[in-house]
């Protein structure tokens, strides 16, 4: 992305007016909503696409992934319950913006991602827009099992099954978010760790995501 970052009064208003949106379409939590309209959406686009930034729709962003619609990202992260200081997996990076969403909330981010174009790129756009998470390129059906256990893990990709590693990397309290289902819909799983060996887990809305890929997934 060769251009200036620029986050002027034109998208400022139509991040405005896309939290309105979520709110209409009910999403509750203010804090998820501060952090969103914080985080400028366009910043993740060609320039070219700007325009497309603050709709309510996912956005191809190469090798075959989206950036996510602005509900989803706001549904998933309010599900996640993020308190500041907690530490957070998420299971694939894709263009970053959910990232920084976590990081606004004060999470401690740790981010995987297996396309390497993508990972390059996120690297790279977020810390120039003052955000630093922990990068890290390889397969997010495996976790990140070297820094668990994690308070919260966040899959952004449709899962077969939820990954025992996954489970095995929440500290018991903790929570996990995951899109479960066949390759064109799931349903939204939240898992809560009680014990070393007891989860609890409710099935909510569906979504269509894309798949997550992995050796622990399809």
């Amino acid at each position: 992305m060769a251009y200036k970052f620029v986050d002027n009064y034109k998208e400022q208003g139509a991040r405005k007016k896309l939290i309105k949106l979520l709110r209409d379409k009910g999403i509750s939590d203010e804090h998820v909503l501060t952090a969103m309209e914080k985080v400028p959406r366009h910043f993740f686009f060609d320039q070219t696409f700007w325009t497309q930034a603050y709709k309510d729709i996912a956005f191809p962003i190469g090798e075959g992934q989206t950036i996510s619609q602005p509900y989803t990202v706001a549904y998933q992260t309010e599900l996640l319950h993020v308190e500041p200081g907690d530490k957070v997996l998420e299971i694939g990076t894709g263009s970053g913006y959910q990232t920084c969403i976590l990081l606004e909330l004060g999470a401690k981010v740790y981010t995987i991602e297996r396309q390497e174009n993508l990972f390059e790129r996120a690297k790279q756009v977020l810390p120039k827009i003052g955000y630093q998470a922990n990068f890290f390129l390889g397969d997010g059906s495996k976790g990140i099992s070297e820094y668990a256990p994690f308070n919260k893990i966040l899959v952004t990709a449709g899962a077969p099954f939820v990954p025992e590693t996954l489970l095995k990397q929440l500290k018991i309290g903790g929570i996990l978010v995951i899109p479960v289902g066949d390759e064109q819909s799931q349903k939204m799983l939240t898992i809560l760790r009680v014990s070393e060996n007891d989860y609890e887990r409710i099935e909510l809305d569906t979504f269509r995501f894309v798949p997550l890929i992995g050796d622990k997934a399809w």
